[in-house]
C-alpha cells in the first residue's frame, strides 16, 4: 500500500496480539484504546501479529484475532505484519549488537542459574537482586567465559541462549536515558529509565533469533511506529527497548500505559488463567456495543 506524504506526518499506532490464545476482554480494552488514541491524535493504526513462539501460536488463534477485531468494529490500516515471516530482520538487528561485542553466549539452564544464585544468596547472606518480573538477574557465569571457547560451544550445537551484556551496553549509551510519556491528550512528559535493573536479558535463543525485546523494538522503527500504547504490565520492559534503540541508533517513540483489567479474585485477565474470551462472550449473545460501552469506549 502507497503511503502519502500526508500519512508520513501523522502519528502511528499498533496493535500487536499473539496467537497463542483467545483474546478476552484485556485485550478488547487494549486495542480500544489504541483506536480511541489514534482518532484523538489523527493518527494511524496498524495491526501486528506477534508469532515468534512458533511452538504456541496456531493459525486457528489467528484467526481469531482477526475475527475478534472485526467483531469489535476496528479498522487497520496497511498491510498485517507478522513476526514469524521477518526473522531475518531481528537476525540483522542481533549481527549489529554483536558487531559491538554487547552479546554473549550463556549455556546455563535455569536450574544451574538458580543453584548459582542459591550458592552467592549463601555466601552474601543476603537475597539475590530480583527484575521487575520477580526472576532472579542472572549471575553473570557465562559472561566471563573465552570468546573462542564460547563459540566453539556454540557452534557444536550446545544448547544456549544470546544475552546482552547490559552494563557494557549502558556505558555505551552513557549518562542518563529516558523516554517520552503522553497522556490521553497527547501531553508529553519524560520518563527516566533504569535498564540495569533487568540485568542480562535473554535477547535470542538457539532455535529462535530473536525474544520479544528485540522483536518488538525492530518491528516499531520498522513499521514507523511513533506511539506505543499497552498495559502497565509492560512499563517496566519499556526500559529494555529504550537502551536496545539507542544502541541500533532507532527512534524512541512515546509511551503511553493503561490499566489492566482484573477478574473477580484481583488477578490480571491472561491467556494462561483461561480468562473468558470474546468469542464466547459472543456467542453468548454479548455485542460490540456491549462491550465497547462496558469498557468505557462507548
Amino acid at each position: 500500500m502507497a503511503t502519502s506524504s500526508r500519512d508520513c506526518d501523522r502519528p502511528v499506532f499498533r496493535f500487536a496480539p499473539s496467537p497463542n490464545g483467545r483474546l478476552h476482554l484485556g485485550h478488547a480494552f487494549s486495542a480500544l484504546m489504541n483506536e480511541r488514541l489514534a482518532k484523538r491524535l489523527g493518527g494511524r493504526l496498524l495491526l501486528r501479529i506477534e508469532d515468534i513462539d512458533v511452538a504456541r501460536c496456531r493459525p486457528e488463534f489467528e484467526q481469531g484475532i482477526h475475527d475478534d477485531l472485526a467483531w469489535l468494529g476496528i479498522r487497520f490500516d496497511a498491510a498485517i505484519r507478522r513476526q514469524s515471516e521477518h526473522f531475518d530482520d531481528y537476525r540483522a538487528a542481533l549481527g549489529r549488537l554483536q558487531a559491538k561485542a554487547l552479546i554473549y553466549p550463556c549455556f546455563c539452564s535455569r536450574g544451574q542459574i538458580m543453584r548459582a544464585v542459591e550458592v552467592k544468596e549463601a555466601e552474601a547472606g543476603r537475597p539475590w537482586p530480583r527484575d521487575p518480573d520477580g526472576s532472579p538477574l542472572y549471575p553473570g557465569t557465562c559472561c566471563a567465559l573465552l570468546p573462542d571457547d564460547a563459540g566453539k560451544r556454540a557452534a557444536s550445537g550446545e544448547a544456549h541462549v544470546l544475552r546482552l551484556a547490559m552494563g557494557r551496553a549502558a556505558a555505551g549509551i552513557g549518562g542518563e536515558v529516558g523516554y517520552p510519556l503522553f497522556d490521553e491528550d497527547g501531553r508529553v512528559t519524560r520518563v527516566a529509565a533504569a535498564p540495569a535493573r533487568w540485568g542480562d536479558v535473554v535477547l535470542a535463543r538457539k532455535d529462535v533469533p530473536t525474544s520479544y525485546h528485540l522483536a518488538v523494538v525492530a518491528d516499531d522503527a520498522l513499521q514507523g511506529v511513533t506511539h506505543v500504547v499497552r498495559g502497565r504490565d509492560l512499563e517496566a520492559a519499556t526500559d529494555i527497548h529504550l537502551v536496545l534503540q539507542h544502541l541500533l541508533d532507532l527512534p524512541v517513540p512515546r509511551y503511553h500505559f493503561h490499566r489492566l483489567l482484573q477478574d473477580e479474585t484481583g488477578q490480571k485477565l491472561a491467556k494462561s488463567r483461561m480468562s473468558e474470551g470474546l468469542a464466547e462472550l459472543r456467542a453468548q449473545g454479548v455485542t460490540a456495543a456491549d462491550i465497547r460501552a462496558r469498557l468505557g469506549f462507548a
